[in-house]
């Protein structure tokens, strides 16, 4: 993609009243790159995209777009941005095609130009098939291929998706994450908001965890979970709890007490040594598995995202 631009984000804070639903956030987008913003809900992630996409006013730093600062040049940045918001919003009164056309006015695309460039973007997100539909016609996973569409309209050097799958099933996921995957590979710079883990996984290059709207660890996934968990977890029950907390205290690994029984995790140095002293405990269920992004979020959170 030409004349690709980068995003950094300056000590954001946006606070309402005596609360501050975001506080201190810095980082920078690059182009080509995923940056998910992973947290629960009320984390601050919306807020967050409304201050980088220029519709939130921060209470406080600002945000450099290329040659623009937000707020201030809000406008200018937004004609080379897109988002997908977490509401659909399309118009029910067009087709699929004209909810194109129609949005493509607000970027003075207009005529054949339009014209073009709706048909273009139906073929990318597999909707040609359903041009002349009306949206209520459209099942879930369409009508968020087809605001995606909408979204790359002005074709932006920056994409903002805020939990767009959120509601999809699986196959219908699978289908957007291919088109985000295409997406990167245009050079095109995205943030991603999510709750999902698998998501954040699966797309993200780097990641930024909230809490209360703090960022409370960043890196990326593989990073992430090598540095605060390590590579495996024993989820244990029908041990008491005593045995495990000290055998994990001597071990100086990661121990958490976990629906009906623990997480324990494995040193890397000698996960097997630690494993045989767990199973002379006689458990009821034992099961050993790769370290994942909400073992990660648990011990930074003391919760998982719901």
């Amino acid at each position: 993609m030409a004349d690709a631009l980068s995003l950094t984000a300056y000590d954001l804070w946006k606070s309402y009243g005596d609360e501050a639903v975001v506080q201190g956030i810095s980082f920078t987008l690059a182009p080509g790159e995923i940056v998910g913003l992973l947290g629960p809900n009320g984390a601050g992630k919306t807020t967050t995209v409304g201050m980088l996409f220029g519709t939130v006013i921060p209470t406080r730093g600002f945000v450099r777009f290329g040659p623009w600062q937000l707020p201030g040049q809000g406008q200018l940045a937004r004609a080379q941005m897109g988002i997908v918001t977490q509401e659909d919003n399309l118009d029910p009164d067009f087709t699929v095609f004209n909810n194109l056309t129609h949005f493509a006015h607000h970027y003075r695309i207009t005529g054949a130009l339009a014209r073009q460039r709706a048909g273009e973007l139906l073929a990318l997100v597999n909707l040609e098939h359903r041009a002349d539909a009306q949206v209520d016609e459209l099942s879930g996973g369409m009508k968020r291929r087809l605001v995606l569409a909408r979204a790359l309209l002005n074709n932006p050097k920056i994409v903002f998706l805020d939990e767009p799958t959120t509601g999809l099933d699986p196959d219908a996921r699978q289908d957007f994450w291919r088109l985000v995957q295409q997406l990167k590979a245009s050079g095109c710079g995205i943030l991603l908001t999510t709750h999902y883990m698998d998501e954040a996984q699966r797309l993200c290059d780097r990641l930024l965890l909230l809490q209360r709207g703090k960022v409370i660890d960043e890196g990326s996934p593989s990073d992430l979970v090598a540095r605060v968990i390590g590579r495996e977890i024993a989820e244990v029950e029908g041990v008491a709890p005593d045995p495990l907390r000290d055998l994990a205290a001597r071990q100086g690994a990661w121990y958490r007490a976990f629906g009906s029984g623990y997480l324990v995790s494995l040193p890397d140095a000698d996960p097997d040594a630690m494993w045989q002293q767990i199973q002379a405990h006689r458990p009821t269920r034992l099961r050993r598995r790769p370290a994942n992004l909400e073992d990660v979020f648990l011990r930074l959170t003391g919760s998982v995202l719901e």
